[in-house]
């Protein structure tokens, strides 16, 4: 069999020693890999490259059939960036899929036969990483979410829970408040689900979604959320399973997929032969099932199972009254070599079956036509002073075409209809809107009514155009627009 391409990075931390003990087993299972290791992380952090990677390193990544990434360290300050996230964005990897697994009686549980994989969008959300530092005392984040964004992972997870004989999948939003981004979210799941009626849906509102996953994981089977959500969430999951540490994650893409581990780069741990190797090792046997190589999957996850049932474990999951002999990184991995071939007797016996590969799965639709007219524009002012204040300096720029509708500070209506009670930071929303609700504005109106500030000591540090699409507000409405 012709020897398939992988993108191997050592990481740091215990990142280097995790990848040795996963690499020797991945040899000794005979799995036709031509391992091509690339060097990213702190050490090119260091270098002076922000991104910690190098631009020629990008040519292997992608040319391999699959990127094997150990935890890499981002170092603290300095404008430096995630990595992970470049990665994961520059190469279009929008699913991340993280399998917890309970192992009882072998690995401590509350939940003993818990078996949930999250399924988490993985380009958009807050993880864009755009924020803004809008005056002494504001910051801004802007939260994306996008229709294509989201018809890619939420069809993804419904066609993961096919290919894998999952019987349901949940949507979890916070919908109730974020009305127009999680709202989105919640649309498309409900639009796409009934395209898959041997596939039951649900949909939670994240927060007691969240505690009903923490305490009766049964309730779920395949869950589906936005980015931000999905990382908390998927680690919380796993540790209720069992542990972080034993969780690996697939990151998949149309062109492309990277497989790591769930945890960090532990640096106070590294050189001390202590790491758990098995969440990479879980991520590498992910990485067999994608690339067609299911019987070398199979053979070294059972063998992995049957190491955790002879009581073989490293510190973090060694319980005196379930371990057998606790051992470092080095010999967890010699115990899963000696292993091979043999299948565990209580945990269940993985089977893997050669099937169509997920990236392949159908694009979005092709957008509808939308109407689209600009009737209003926020405009964001920084002042120290009292709304009654602000409003009577912003009253005489209200002009035929528009009108000031509302001043709201931290997302509260501050007037009309202030509450002394209600504390204001020195950012101020200020919403103008057109006063005939026929016409649609122009930039060059609204850089006029900005003009007019300016002229006038306004100080606004940023603006939001107020659309509508097809006649629907595409902006939060205040309790009197509403």
């Amino acid at each position: 069999m012709a020897q398939i391409p992988i993108a191997v990075a050592e990481g740091d931390g215990i990142g280097p020693e995790i990848m040795a003990a996963t690499l020797r087993i991945l040899e000794e299972s005979k799995a036709p890999l031509d391992i091509q290791k690339v060097e990213i992380g702190e050490k090119v952090y260091l270098r002076g490259l922000k991104t910690g990677i190098d631009p020629s390193t990008w040519d292997t990544i992608r040319k391999a059939k699959a990127f094997l990434k150990a935890p890499i360290t981002t170092p603290q300050g300095g404008g430096f960036k995630s990595l992970n996230v470049t990665v994961r964005t520059t190469l279009g990897l929008y699913a991340n899929v993280r399998p917890c697994v309970s192992y009882a009686p072998f690995v401590e549980s509350k939940h003993p036969g818990m078996d949930v994989v999250i399924v988490r969008e993985n380009e958009e959300d807050l993880y864009t990483g755009i924020e803004y530092r809008q005056t002494a005392d504001s910051y801004h984040a802007l939260k994306i979410i996008t229709r294509p964004g989201c018809e890619r992972i939420v069809r993804y997870a419904f066609e993961y829970a096919k290919a894998n004989g999952r019987k349901k999948v949940t949507c979890f939003t916070k919908d109730n408040i974020l009305k127009l981004s999680d709202g989105l979210f919640h649309k498309v799941f409900d639009e796409i689900a009934p395209q898959y009626p041997e596939i039951e849906n649900e949909h939670w509102i994240v927060d007691i979604g969240a505690a009903k996953l923490a305490d009766t994981p049964s309730a779920f089977d395949v869950v589906v959320m936005p980015n931000l959500y999905g990382d908390i969430l998927s680690d919380v999951a796993a540790q209720v399973a069992g542990s972080v540490g034993l969780a690996g994650s697939a990151n998949i893409g149309y062109h492309g997929a990277m497989f790591e581990a769930i945890h960090g780069s532990a640096p106070r741990r590294a050189g001390q032969n202590l790491a758990n190797p098995s969440g990479l090792l879980l991520a590498a046997v992910q990485m067999l099932v994608h690339v067609g190589l299911v019987e070398e999957a199979a053979l070294i996850h059972n063998a992995w199972l049957k190491t955790l049932e002879d009581g073989i474990h490293t510190y973090d999951i060694f319980k005196p009254n379930t371990s057998k002999k606790k051992v470092g990184t080095k010999e967890f991995g010699d115990a899963v070599i000696a292993r091979l071939g043999k299948k565990p007797q209580t945990l269940k016996e993985v089977h893997y079956q050669a099937s169509k590969p997920l990236f392949d799965i159908p694009k979005e639709e092709q957008r509808k036509s939308t109407q689209q007219a600009t009737v209003g524009v926020d405009i964001f002012v920084q002042s120290l002073e009292e709304v009654e204040s602000l409003q009577r300096k912003l009253a005489p720029l209200e002009n035929d075409l528009f009108k000031l509708t509302m001043i709201s500070n931290r997302g509260v209506r501050v007037w009309p209809g202030a509450m002394p009670e209600t504390h204001c930071g020195d950012t101020w929303r200020c919403r103008f809107m057109v006063r005939d609700k026929e016409k649609t504005l122009t930039h060059q109106q609204i850089a006029t009514l900005l003009q007019t500030l300016a002229q006038a000591g306004i100080d606004f540090v940023k603006t939001e155009h107020l659309c509508t699409f097809n006649g629907t507000p595409g902006y939060t409405l205040s309790q009197d627009e509403q």
